[in-house]
Order: structure tokens, then sequence, then C-alpha cells
């Protein structure tokens, strides 16, 4: 399987994808900052929502996309939440473009007021759309996982 870590600074979940997917899998990260070697992955310091770089790095029929990406917090909730919808959007086309047939990506997501529209244009595009809060979240945390099935 072929498993692509967006946002994958400093590099935690990708050594454990790596730790899974073992010598018969491949493990991809990219970020927009320099992800320290890991051993069993192939890293790349490239934007995500720039098409070209991707298409220069991340292969086609990928097995699996997570991505815990995070924008850079204003401190105004509102604008936060949002820079996380475009994230996920962004995060949606490399999906779109590259999951194999039932492929998954899993999301790391702010709830907000856009969060409804972000799941019914989710709904409308793959067959499985859940959402996830884990259990080491804090109660008050707005992060929830998405997690859709092509």
């Amino acid at each position: 399987m072929t498993v692509v870590d967006l946002g994958a600074a400093p590099g935690s979940w990708l050594q454990y994808v790596v730790q899974k997917v073992g010598s018969k899998g491949t493990a991809i990260g990219v970020d927009l900052t320099e992800i320290e070697p890991i051993e069993g992955a192939d890293t790349f310091v490239a934007d995500i929502t720039d098409k070209d770089a991707l298409d220069s790095i991340l292969p086609e029929n990928i097995g699996l996309i997570i991505s815990d990406l995070a924008p850079k917090t204003s401190g105004r909730k509102d604008i936060d939440q949002w820079k996380s919808i475009e994230l996920s959007q962004s995060v949606l086309d490399v999906a779109r473009d590259r999951l194999k047939p039932n492929g998954k990506c899993v999301m790391k997501i702010l709830r907000g007021e856009d969060f409804d529209e972000f799941i019914r244009d989710c709904k409308e595009e793959f067959q499985n759309v859940i959402t996830f809060s884990a259990k080491a979240s804090r109660d008050r945390s707005r992060e929830i996982y998405v997690i859709v099935k092509r």
C-alpha cells in the first residue's frame, strides 16, 4: 500500500506509517518545512496546494492519505476555522486526483460555521464519509477527524 502523509512535519505519523506498511509498502511525507530523514520514508518539501509540485512527487493510486494539517492560528476562531477548511479542501483535491478505488483519506479539521457544508461536499463525491473525535482530544477542542472513502 502507498500511504501519503500531507503536512507530515515533524514526522511522528510518518514514522508510524513506516512501521505499518513495512518493506512491502511505500510511505511518503510532504510538508512546507523540511522533515528529518525517516528510514523507510520518502519526504518532500512542497506546498500541497501546488498541483505541479505534487504531480512531480506523488504517485497515482494512493491507498491512504492522512493529513494532520493545521493552519497557523490567528486567535480568531472564525478565520482559523476557515483556514482549516481551505487546507482540508486542498487535501480533498489530492484525494480526488490520486486515491485508488476503495482508497481512504483521513483529515483533521476544525469544526465551525463552514464544517457542515464541507461534510455535504464530501458526501457528494465520496462513498463513505465518517467523522470521528479522538478520545485524546480535549473536551473543548474543535478538532475532529473526517474519513472519506473513494
